[in-house]
């Protein structure tokens, strides 16, 4: 999106072009060895551009992270009827290219911000924008071990920057000793980076982007394997400096539909949206645009390139669609009620039997304000949204202490997020009356609000629900749907104890012969 060309589009690509980007991969040329090449605000600059750049490849959020790797779950299944192999039916193994594809480039962005850390006293700057650069740097780079963390359990912390990726000979750690660097490098960051209105838009990391994510680390610590509960009011402290931040003055947009809208047609809302994944132009003309494919892979099918080609891979569950109420504003959207017809822009509304055939609908192209590309988008992806840190809030304060009040912080949270979506609130007949039902309501409302936003399956796993929730779902499928459908439980079958974590990559264990393998694999 345009605002990115402060970061990417100028620095990044155009002053410093495919040899600073091959720099920060592996090893540096002669001529952009560190002393010379971090000796001006503008170099550090396109350095500090090459960690944000991680967070759009392919392998991340351009791709992956919301279909191959996302669909897998109680909510989504993949759809295409010939794929019996891969990560998104659980049937792969360490070899797996996916598996590789993210390890691999977490750590490319870790290796970057390492160097960005490493030589930030070096260029003449004012002590604001050396503050701004390593705040960045830092909380990168705890999300990136955030992101490894929570995905294959303990893993090498790499904390200096390698010439070499392939030989970082480098144990794993375990678990706990990562979780308390992110925090550390999280908070740290807090007081460095700017505030969320002075930046103006939600593609660099801010205060509010830094307090929200460190309740969502804390959250995780909390749950499901390291089930350390004096995080909780972690959550809740960090939850609610988001919340009270009287300058950041976050709000929920009125409109569910108005956030997607608006990640696809280069508007910023950043009254709820927090921090997103930028991405700007399709590729024509110039291959080096941060394009996306935010749309295409998890957009509604269609073969009509004017109103935006898309693939259709993410199908939807009955357990999804059946958690709305018929009133609640999110489904329709979430849920694509229709399908293009042929290859036209024509859109067949489904009928209300039809609850197999539908995709996920969040992401639509039709709203893109530029010249549409088949398989590249413009469309950015949240990675927290202000409805998110209110759900957290409410978990969190549940956890702590039960409090059946409909004017309670923990109900005050969840209601706001049902109340904007139309949905009944949880108050008189309705109220809630115990603490597990608590955390089942909110269960389900993260899966109502945040569905398809890369964020069900690791939700799942650290409520220690993942196995359960996506074999119930397939029993479900397997005894209820057409004969045609009932390869959307492929996943559900597949699934085992070893998906709780991902291997680690074969590749890797063959270049650092200390690493070990996670258990099962």
């Amino acid at each position: 999106m345009k605002n990115l060309k402060y970061l990417l589009g100028i620095l990044f690509l155009a002053s410093v072009s495919t040899s600073c980007q091959n720099f920060l991969d592996t090893k540096p040329e002669d001529s952009l060895s560190p002393e010379y090449y971090y000796s001006t605000e503008k170099q550090m600059d396109a350095a500090l551009a090459g960690v944000y750049d991680v967070l759009g490849d392919d392998n991340l959020y351009g791709n992956k992270i919301f279909t191959t790797l996302g669909a897998p779950s109680d909510l989504s299944y993949y759809r295409r009827n010939n794929i019996s192999t891969g990560t998104q039916v659980l049937n792969f193994d360490a070899s797996d290219s996916d598996i590789r594809g993210m390890w691999r480039t977490l750590y490319t962005g870790i290796n970057r911000a390492n160097m960005v850390l490493e030589n930030i006293d070096k260029p003449q700057l004012t002590d604001a924008k050396r503050a701004q650069v390593k705040g960045e740097a830092l909380f990168l780079r705890g999300y990136y071990h955030f992101l490894l963390v929570s995905n294959w359990g303990d893993v090498p912390l790499v904390l200096t920057s390698k010439v070499d990726l392939d030989k970082t000979n480098i144990a794993r750690t375990p678990m706990k000793d990562v979780y308390a660097q992110i925090l550390k490098d999280m908070e740290e960051a807090e007081p460095l980076v700017k505030g969320i209105r002075e930046i103006g838009f939600g593609g660099r990391v801010s205060k509010s982007a830094v307090r929200g994510i460190l309740a969502r680390v804390n959250l995780y610590m909390a749950g499901e394997p390291l089930k350390d509960v004096s995080r909780y009011p972690e959550v809740v402290k960090w939850a609610n400096a988001v919340k009270n931040d009287a300058t950041a003055a976050h709000k929920l947009n009125p409109s569910y539909s108005d956030i997607f809208i608006r990640y696809a047609s280069d508007k910023y809302d950043i009254n709820e949206s927090i921090w997103e994944v930028e991405f700007w132009g399709n590729r024509i003309g110039n291959a080096y645009q941060e394009a996306g494919r935010v749309g295409n892979t998890n957009g509604v099918q269609c073969g009509d390139l004017t109103e935006g080609y898309a693939y259709g891979f993410i199908g939807v569950t009955p357990k999804l669609y059946n958690l709305y109420e018929a009133a609640d504003t999110r489904r329709d959207w979430a849920v694509a009620p229709f399908s293009y017809k042929g290859q036209t822009s024509e859109k067949v509304d489904w009928k209300p039997a039809d609850i197999y055939q539908r995709m996920a609908g969040k992401f639509r192209r039709e709203y893109e304000a530029i010249e549409k590309q088949k398989n590249f988008t413009p469309e950015n992806f949240p990675l927290l949204r202000y409805a998110d840190v209110l759900l957290m809030l409410a978990e969190a304060q549940n956890a702590i202490a039960f409090d059946p009040s409909p004017t309670g912080v923990a109900n005050t949270a969840l209601n706001a997020v049902r109340q904007r979506a139309g949905a009944s609130l949880y108050a008189g007949a309705n109220a809630i009356t115990s603490q597990a039902d608590f955390l089942k309501a909110i269960q389900d409302e993260r899966a109502r609000e945040l569905c398809f936003e890369g964020l069900r399956i690791n939700d799942l796993k650290r409520w220690g629900l993942y196995l359960f929730a996506i074999r119930q779902a397939a029993s479900y499928i397997k005894a209820n749907a057409p004969a045609t459908f009932k390869y959307a439980a492929l996943a559900g079958d597949n699934a085992s104890e070893r998906h709780l974590l991902y291997p680690v990559p074969v590749r890797e264990m063959a270049l650092n012969p200390l690493l070990t393998q996670n258990k099962n694999w």
